[in-house]
Order: C-alpha cells, then sequence, then structure tokens
C-alpha cells in the first residue's frame, strides 16, 4: 500500500517464566523440537499512513506489576521504543489489540489508566465477551469508554482491516495493510509455517487454531504476503 510505513517495535526479548514455562516438545506436540530454550521476542507494530494517521497493533507486556508479570520480562519498552521513532502515546489514534492474553495487551493502560488516550481500542467482539479475571478488570474495564468493538472483518482505520481468526483464543484477530499481515499468535514458533497442523498447548482451541492457522498462512502465502509476527526473532517474513 503506497505511502504506508510498518515499523516493528520491540517490548522484550526473553524466555517464558517458570511459571508456564515447560519443554519445546510439550508446547509443540509432535513438532520434533529439541528442548532447548525459547528465547521470545515481543512485537509490536507501528503503522503510519500517508495522511500521518498512526495505528498501534499490540500493546506488549506492561510494566513491572502487570498481568504479565508472573512469566514475561517485565517491564516492556514500548513507551522508549515509541519516543525513538518520534511518536507520543497521544498521537496514536488506533490500537488493535490482536487478542487479550497478557503480553499484548498489558501495555494498554498505564498507572491505571489508558496509556494510549486518545486512541480506539480495537477488539473482536468475541474476546470481549471471553474476558475475565485480572484481563476483564485490570486491562479491559479502564480502556471501555475507548473501545471499538467488531464482528469478524472491519476496516478500522484507512486502510487498516482486521480479520477474526479464532483458535487461539475466541477473538483472536490478525491486522493487514497492504501486503504486510500482523499475525498476533496465529503462530507461534517457526515450525508451524512448515506444518500448520502442530499445535501449541496455550491454545484455547487448539483443533481450531490449527485449522485457522492452515488456512489463514495458505491466504497469505497466494499473496506472497509479508507476516509480521509477534514472538519470532525477525519480525518480517515474506512467504
Amino acid at each position: 500500500m503506497s505511502g504506508v510505513e510498518v515499523t516493528p517495535l520491540c517490548d522484550a526479548v526473553g524466555p517464558m517464566g517458570v511459571a508456564i514455562r515447560r519443554p519445546l516438545a510439550e508446547m509443540f506436540p509432535d513438532s520434533g523440537l529439541q528442548d532447548e530454550p525459547w528465547v521470545l521476542h515481543f512485537h509490536c507494530y507501528l503503522i503510519r499512513d500517508a495522511a500521518g494517521r498512526l495505528t498501534l497493533v499490540d500493546t506488549g507486556i506492561g510494566d513491572e506489576d502487570s498481568p504479565a508479570a508472573s512469566w514475561a520480562p517485565v517491564p516492556g519498552t514500548l513507551a522508549g521504543e515509541l519516543a525513538a521513532v518520534g511518536v507520543s502515546p497521544a498521537e496514536i489514534g488506533t490500537v488493535v489489540l490482536t487478542h487479550l492474553h497478557s503480553d499484548h495487551a498489558s501495555g494498554v493502560v498505564a498507572d491505571g489508566r489508558p496509556a494510549f488516550e486518545n486512541a480506539r481500542y480495537v477488539l473482536q467482539q468475541a474476546e470481549v465477551d471471553a474476558a475475565q479475571g485480572p484481563v476483564l478488570d485490570r486491562l479491559l474495564t479502564p480502556i471501555k469508554g475507548q473501545l471499538h468493538v467488531v464482528e469478524g472483518h472491519a476496516e478500522v482505520s484507512p486502510g487498516v482491516h482486521v480479520h477474526h481468526a479464532p483458535g487461539h483464543t475466541p477473538g483472536h484477530q490478525i491486522a493487514r495493510v497492504g501486503d504486510v499481515a500482523m499475525t498476533g499468535d496465529l503462530v507461534l514458533h517457526p515450525v508451524q509455517l512448515a506444518d500448520p497442523a502442530i499445535r501449541y498447548a496455550y491454545d484455547d482451541d487448539q483443533e481450531a487454531a490449527a485449522r485457522t492457522r492452515a488456512e489463514v498462512l495458505a491466504e497469505l502465502r497466494a499473496e506472497h504476503a509479508i507476516l509480521a509476527t509477534a514472538h519470532f526473532g525477525e519480525p518480517f517474513l515474506r512467504l
């Protein structure tokens, strides 16, 4: 898409904490992966269109006491990453949350208030409906006045589209702009690119996630799209 910039923002790098860490062979059954350290990169993405409008996809792991603190390398550095590219939180007009897992959504708040005070926060209806516990109380409730809830496919900013891609969570979605697809947790590990049927232990519905992964990756491959992944070492990958 002409005139659009997609900038990766690395919120953190590190392994899963002991609270949820399991051997790779258990997290990705039948994958053939050896039990070696899995170092995750926690990527968010900034979209700047030709008119200067700013959209942020995912908000990272949050601060020291965020819901992600039990297992992720908090605090995240998203604010510093934005500052490094000359963007203040108040300039963000749209925040797309691929889903409400704590490593993707904890940065929606700062000191209990919306971190992006002028933004609409885009979520799928199914994700809002499934929210509970600390995610509901600490992340969703503070931004409820700025929620933009969609169902299925929607254009949420000029040229920026979201598509429901359930399985990892009920309302998991990906974001598209031009030939770039910001895939959230559609694909967790590169081994799933070679075989989308390889399941991930922390998918809410492993069967649905595998089916969605196969369907979406087939569509993206047919388009020779660029994947912008959440957790791979390199943020971009052309299919």
